[in-house]
C-alpha cells in the first residue's frame, strides 16, 4: 500500500507556482495574482477554511483580500459586493465561501460571478464548458483529485471507476478522453442498490458519501486505488483542539488492501486548497478566454 500523499503533493505545487510568480510576475515588474474571498457570518469552519486560504497565498507569493460580512446582509447588498469584484481589475479571482445563510440564494450570487473571475469553479458556463471539455476553471475538489491521481501516475484508462455519492464532475473528469481519463465510471449514492457489491468492483474508488467510515474492506477489492473525500470531525480528548478528523473510509482496515490509498487528513483536502491557487494563476495570466 502506497499513500497518495496530498500534502507532500501540494507543497511541490506550491513550490512551483511560487517560482512561477517569481519569475513571470515580481521579476517582470508585475503584480502578483489577486484571490479575494466573501465570507458571510461567523461559521467556524468557513472561518478556517478562509484563514487556510489567505495562508496559502502568502506561502506562494499572491495578494489575498478578504471581505467580511454579516449573516444578517441582504441579497441585494451582496450582490453589489459581487458586481464590485467584478469589475475590479485589481482582482483576478474571487470565491464566495458557502454556505451562505438561508435567506440568500446561493444559486443566484454564483451565477452573477464573471465566468473569467469564477476560481471555484462553480459557475454555470465552467460547468457546461467543463462537461464539453472546453477550457475552464475547474471545482477546485476534483481538480485536486485529477492531479493526485497524476501525479502518482495512476493509471485510468479502461479502468473501471466507481464514485460513491453524487459527484458528478469528477465522474465527468475521469470518464471524458484524456489523461487522466477514459474510465468507465458508476456512479452511486444513497439509493443505490447493492452498492457495496458495486463498489467492489472498482478499480478506481472515489468516497464522497458525507458518512464516517462508510466504506470498509469488504466493500474494496484487492490493489484497488481508494480516494476519501470525506471529513468529519470526531470528538478526542487527548488532542489539543479537542477532535480527531476521519473520512468515509475505515482507513485502518481498507488500507490493507489498496495499492493507494490518501490519508485523511493529508489526503483530498491539500489538494483542493491547492487547486484553488492554480486556478488563481490561471485567472492572472488570463490562459482562458470567455
Amino acid at each position: 500500500m502506497q499513500l497518495l500523499d496530498g500534502k507532500l503533493i501540494a507543497d511541490q505545487i506550491k513550490t512551483e507556482i511560487a517560482k512561477e510568480v517569481m519569475d513571470n510576475f515580481l521579476n517582470k515588474g508585475k503584480n502578483p495574482p489577486h484571490l479575494a474571498a466573501v465570507l458571510v457570518g461567523e461559521d467556524p469552519a468557513s472561518q478556517t477554511y478562509v484563514a487556510s486560504k489567505e495562508k496559502d497565498c502568502r506561502e506562494v507569493g499572491f495578494m489575498s483580500s478578504v471581505y467580511r460580512y454579516p449573516s444578517s446582509i441582504s441579497e441585494s447588498k451582496l450582490m453589489e459586493v459581487i458586481n464590485f469584484l467584478n469589475m475590479d481589475d485589481e482582482i483576478d479571482g474571487f470565491i464566495v465561501q458557502l454556505p451562505l445563510p438561508a435567506h440568500i440564494n446561493s444559486n443566484r450570487i454564483i451565477e452573477n460571478i464573471k465566468p473569467s473571475k469564477d476560481v471555484d469553479g462553480f459557475h454555470p458556463v465552467n460547468v457546461g464548458r467543463m462537461a464539453l471539455n472546453i477550457p475552464s476553471f475547474l471545482p477546485a475538489t476534483p481538480y485536486g483529485i485529477i492531479m493526485l491521481l497524476e501525479r502518482y501516475n495512476i493509471e485510468t484508462q479502461g479502468k473501471h471507476c466507481v464514485v460513491l455519492g453524487r459527484s458528478n464532475i469528477v465522474s465527468i473528469l475521469l470518464s471524458r478522453k484524456g489523461n487522466p481519463g477514459n474510465c468507465t465510471v458508476t456512479i452511486c449514492h444513497s439509493f443505490t442498490p447493492n452498492i457495496a457489491e458495486i463498489a467492489v468492483s472498482a478499480d478506481i474508488l472515489i468516497v464522497a458519501m458525507g458518512k464516517i467510515g462508510f466504506v470498509t474492506s469488504d466493500m474494496v477489492r484487492e490493489g484497488a486505488v481508494v480516494v476519501d473525500v470525506g471529513i468529519h470531525r470526531v470528538p478526542a480528548e487527548d488532542t489539543k483542539s479537542g477532535y480527531r478528523l476521519k473520512g468515509d473510509v475505515l482507513y485502518d482496515e481498507v488500507a490493507k488492501k489498496c495499492s493507494y490509498i490518501t490519508p485523511v487528513p493529508g489526503g483530498v483536502g491539500p489538494m483542493t486548497r491547492v487547486s484553488l491557487l492554480l486556478n488563481t494563476l490561471r485567472a492572472a495570466k488570463k490562459e482562458i478566454t470567455f
